[in-house]
């Protein structure tokens, strides 16, 4: 049962931006930790950003001043906004839902290509 779906992946070129949407449930949307992680082919799993209900954020240094991570409790989404994006970004992109007392939620990954 998929409960988190992910959208806007692609290839984009060296500098340019792309968007991630994540549409949670209701349910989750309001009481889970939702974040993105990043798996590159051949290396773990890594945490992008990540956004708490009460709208707390934070980042890695990797990432950090390039890429945004909000939320739209209208629309039930995070999104994840990545600028000046440069090929080390390339990966494939999860949506993560964490309650810390059940198993994490996760969507199906979104692939993220960054190449001239």
């Amino acid at each position: 049962q998929v409960q988190l779906v992910e959208s806007g992946g692609g290839l984009v070129q060296p500098g340019g931006s792309l968007r991630l949407s994540c549409t949670a449930p209701a349910n989750i949307f309001n009481t889970q930790t939702l974040s993105w992680y990043r798996q590159a082919p051949d290396k773990e799993r890594k945490l992008v950003a990540y956004i708490t209900v009460s709208g707390n954020k934070d980042y890695p240094t990797a990432v950090k001043g390039r890429f945004t991570i909000s939320r739209d409790t209208a629309k039930k989404t995070i999104y994840l906004q990545m600028n000046d994006l440069k090929p080390e970004d390339t990966a494939v992109y999860y949506c993560n839902a964490r309650s810390g007392v059940a198993p994490d939620i996760w969507g199906q990954g979104i692939q993220v290509t960054v190449s001239s």
